[in-house]
């Protein structure tokens, strides 16, 4: 075998194509574009209002996120002079990496997955409850009041929504007898949302509050605390702190179809001979779909307070979780799988 022919079996692995093109890196780099243009255009649009148009206008601004994203690569990271300087620039990095790394356990399509282990769904919880020990430790380490206050809140949020999160998960792979998201997708002969809707309400709601979506977008609430844990932070490292959520929101929306909408079922029989990463198109198609649905929310809610978010995520959808793993043992009892 030659060198190029070694370079593309290598590529086309699922060990190198899942974490870097897909679901991986390159297509997270493109949903987080076309997401935050799709947000804008939403919002301005449910709002009468303008959206992007002074890139591209004839196109309707669609090359105003890659416009926006290229500024901030060349714009001046500064450093401030009272923050703890070798954290400061360590904890986006590590920010980043845990945000990347859920992609690993995430499988594409049957039998396309970089980790493939009976855990997958408990790999990928618990990466993404690790982003907001980084978060912590950029606010931390800024040395700015605004920016501990805004990782204070991050604190307070991960205790609210964490428990939820892990709740609903288990309660639908109780449902399935499983906890490996490949698994889960093969048994499910009636989709996760119809099985057991109180878990997939939860879950979603969840993974809401985990993104920092609104109306949770609690932690970088401009008006009192001025983007909270990234507002000392500029150029391309800003724009990463400001990516975290999206790329949590897309790992999230991946893990929500694969458990709750059947994953790529149906599966592309065809695409997946030709190739198995392409059968997962309709994974990809429906996690997008639950995107934009989550970055509509932002034209129709206002903001939540912190003690109403925390008092919701306890008092209500904790309870709710709880009640949806009722629901699955009722399942498991009567024989559904």
């Amino acid at each position: 075998m030659g060198l190029l022919e070694w370079l593309i079996s290598l590529v086309l692995s699922p060990q190198v194509f899942a974490p870097l093109i897909f679901p991986g890196l390159i297509t997270a780099l493109v949903v987080l574009l076309t997401v935050i243009w799709a947000e804008r255009k939403i919002a301005a649009r449910v709002q009468m209002r303008v959206g992007p148009l002074y890139v591209t206008r004839r196109f309707g601004g669609v090359l105003q996120m890659l416009a926006d994203g290229t500024r901030y690569m060349f714009q001046e990271f500064i450093i401030p002079e009272t923050s703890d300087k070798l954290y400061f620039v360590f904890a986006p990095v590590l920010a980043l990496t845990l945000a990347i790394l859920p992609f690993a356990f995430i499988p594409a399509a049957p039998g396309f997955s970089p980790v493939k282990s009976p855990l997958s769904l408990l790999g990928v919880l618990a990466v993404t409850s690790s982003v907001p020990l980084a978060v912590l430790l950029m606010g931390w380490s800024s040395g700015n009041k605004f920016a501990i206050q805004g990782a204070v809140r991050e604190a307070f949020m991960t205790v609210a929504y964490e428990a939820v999160v892990f709740v609903s998960a288990l309660a639908i792979g109780l449902a399935y007898g499983t906890l490996d998201l490949e698994e889960v997708v093969l048994r499910q002969h009636l989709p996760g949302i119809l099985l057991n809707p109180i878990s997939a309400f939860t879950f979603f709601i969840g993974m809401v509050m985990s993104a920092g979506r609104l109306p949770f977008d609690i932690v970088e609430g401009e008006q009192e605390i001025v983007v909270g844990p990234y507002v000392e932070y500029s150029g391309i490292i800003f724009g990463i702190g400001m990516g975290l959520a999206y790329l949590k929101l897309y790992a999230f929306s991946l893990v929500f179809s694969l458990l709750y909408l059947a994953g790529w079922e149906p599966l592309l029989t065809p695409l997946y001979n030709l190739y198995p990463a392409l059968a997962g198109i309709p994974l990809f198609a429906k996690a997008y779909l639950v995107m934009l649905f989550v970055v509509f929310l932002r034209s129709v809610y206002g903001r939540y307070r912190l003690d109403q978010a925390l008092r919701a995520g306890w008092r209500i959808y904790f309870p709710l979780a709880l009640l949806s793993v009722l629901l699955s043992v009722l399942v498991r009892v009567v024989g559904y799988a």
